[in-house]
C-alpha cells in the first residue's frame, strides 16, 4: 500500500496566513506544509483541502483515479471546492466500513473528539491508521493487532500514541508519522526533536511512503538525563518526552514538606501537567526502581536525591564529613550509577545545573554544588542522551 502525504501541516497550513509569529517566519522550504491530506494507492483520498490537485501534480501523483474521498476533520473540515473529476467528499459513520472496489477496506474509527478517523486495509493487507487533527482513538481493546503505518497528530495529542501502545496497535516496528503540524512548536530541529523522543517522525509535503516497508524509525533513548536551572523548563522538557508512551511511573524525590504552602503549590502544579494514567511515588530510594521491570520512569529530581543523601550521611558537618560521611556519600551516587547503567526500564531523569552561578557563601553550599556537579557528572556518563535547557529551549549535550 503507498501512501502519498499531500501535505503535512494544521488545517490552516504551516505558516499561517498572516500570522507574525516566529515559527511562521521560520516555515520556509521544506518546512512549509499544507493542510494535511493522503492519497493512498492513487484510488483513495484522505481529507480534501484547497489545492489538492496542485499537491498531487508536485507529488508527481493524479488524483484522476481516485475512487473515494473521505473527511475527517470535525464540521467537514475547511470548506473546499471539489476538483472536477473527483468524487464528492463524504464520511464513513463510527464503526462502519467501507469497501472500494479497489480492494481497500476502510474503517471508521471512533474519537474522543469531533471529527472521524480512519483504519485502511490494503489489497495486499497492509493496514493504516489516520487520525485528525485533535482526536484520539475512543474505547480501543487489547491486544489489538499493529498497524503498518500511523499518521496523526503526535505533537497536539501523545496520548493519542500512547493510547495506541498501550493496546498494542502501534508495535516497535509500526511507522508512526506526525502529520497536522502547526506553529505551536518551531519548525525544523525542534520538530524533529521531539518527534523523535516519542518515536516518530515528520516528513516534507509530497513525500510517498510504502506501508510496511522498513523505515528509520527513531530509536528512544533507555536513558536521559535533563539538566537546567531554576524555572528553565527543564521538568517540562522531561514530562515531554513520556507523554506519549502509557503508564509512566513517575518518582518524586522531594516529599511533600507538610506546612509548606509554597512547595505545594509547586507540587501540584507539576500533577496538573502530568496524563491521567501516569502513577506518582515519592521516594529517594531509586535503586530498587532501577532494577525492577516496569513502565518508564521519570525521576524529579536528581537534586532532592543528592539533599536526602548528604543528610544520610551528615554531610553538612565538617567532621562527619571528613570521618566517612564523603566516602560515604560516594558509595551511594556509585549504587545509583551502577543501577542505571544496569538498568533495562526507559529512565529520564532531571536534576538542577547550579555549578554557572555565584560562588555560595557557605561552605556547606559550596560542598553541595561541587557534590552536585560530580553526580550530574557521573549520571550523565551513563545516559544515551543528555540534555540542557535554558530559557525553556533545549540543546542536546550527547544524543
Amino acid at each position: 500500500m503507498e501512501l502519498t502525504l499531500l501535505g503535512t501541516g494544521a488545517p490552516a497550513g504551516l505558516p499561517r496566513p498572516d500570522c507574525p509569529c516566529a515559527a511562521c517566519a521560520c516555515a520556509l522550504g521544506p518546512d512549509a506544509r499544507a493542510a494535511a491530506s493522503v492519497l493512498v494507492d492513487g484510488a483513495l483520498l484522505l481529507d480534501l483541502t484547497p489545492g489538492a490537485a496542485f499537491a498531487a501534480a508536485r507529488a508527481g501523483r493524479s488524483l484522476a483515479g481516485v475512487r473515494q474521498v473521505l473527511l475527517s476533520h470535525p464540521h467537514d473540515g475547511p470548506a473546499v471546492e471539489v476538483p472536477a473529476g473527483l468524487p464528492q467528499p463524504g464520511r464513513v459513520p463510527d464503526g462502519r466500513e467501507l469497501t472500494l472496489l479497489t480492494g481497500h477496506r476502510v474503517r471508521a474509527v471512533a474519537l474522543d473528539a469531533p471529527g472521524t478517523g480512519y483504519a485502511v486495509t490494503g489489497p495486499d493487507g497492509q493496514r493504516l491508521l489516520y487520525l485528525p487533527p485533535g482526536g484520539a482513538p475512543a474505547g480501543l481493546e487489547a491486544p489489538a493487532e499493529p498497524y503498518a503505518t500511523v499518521v496523526l497528530d503526535v505533537l497536539g495529542r501523545p496520548d493519542a500514541l500512547a493510547r495506541l501502545r498501550e493496546t498494542g496497535a502501534v508495535g516497535p516496528a509500526t511507522d508512526v508519522v506526525a502529520v497536522h503540524l502547526d506553529h505551536d512548536v518551531p519548525p525544523g530541529p525542534e520538530v524533529r526533536r521531539r518527534l523523535a523522543a516519542a518515536g516518530a517522525r515528520a516528513v516534507p509535503d509530497g513525500t510517498t511512503l510504502e506501508a510496511g516497508a522498513y523505515e528509520e524509525v527513531p530509536d528512544v533513548p533507555r536513558r536521559t538525563l535533563v539538566l537546567g536551572g531554576a524555572r528553565s523548563g527543564k521538568s517540562v522538557e522531561a514530562e515531554r518526552r513520556l507523554e506519549s508512551f502509557p503508564e509512566v511511573l513517575y518518582v518524586a524525590t522531594g516529599g511533600s514538606r507538610n506546612g509548606d504552602t509554597e512547595w505545594a503549590a509547586r507540587v501540584s502544579a507539576h500533577q496538573e501537567r502530568r496524563p491521567g494514567s501516569w502513577r506518582t511515588v515519592e521516594t529517594c530510594d531509586l535503586v530498587p526502581l532501577l532494577k525492577d521491570d516496569g513502565p518508564p520512569l521519570l525521576v524529579d529530581c536528581l537534586s532532592l536525591w543528592l539533599t536526602d543523601a548528604m543528610d544520610a550521611v551528615g554531610a553538612w558537618d565538617d567532621a562527619e564529613w571528613a570521618d566517612g560521611g564523603e566516602r560515604a556519600l560516594r558509595d551511594r551516587v556509585r549504587v545509583l550509577t551502577d543501577a542505571v547503567r544496569e538498568t533495562r526500564r526507559t529512565l529520564v531523569a532531571v536534576s538542577n545545573e547550579v555549578g554557572s552561578g555565584i560562588v555560595p557563601a557557605t561552605a556547606s553550599g559550596r560542598r553541595y554544588r561541587d557534590e552536585l556537579g560530580r553526580l550530574n557528572t557521573a549520571f550523565a556518563q551513563e545516559c544515551e542522551q543528555v540534555l540542557l535547557v535554558v530559557a525553556g529551549q533545549t540543546l542536546p549535550l550527547r544524543s
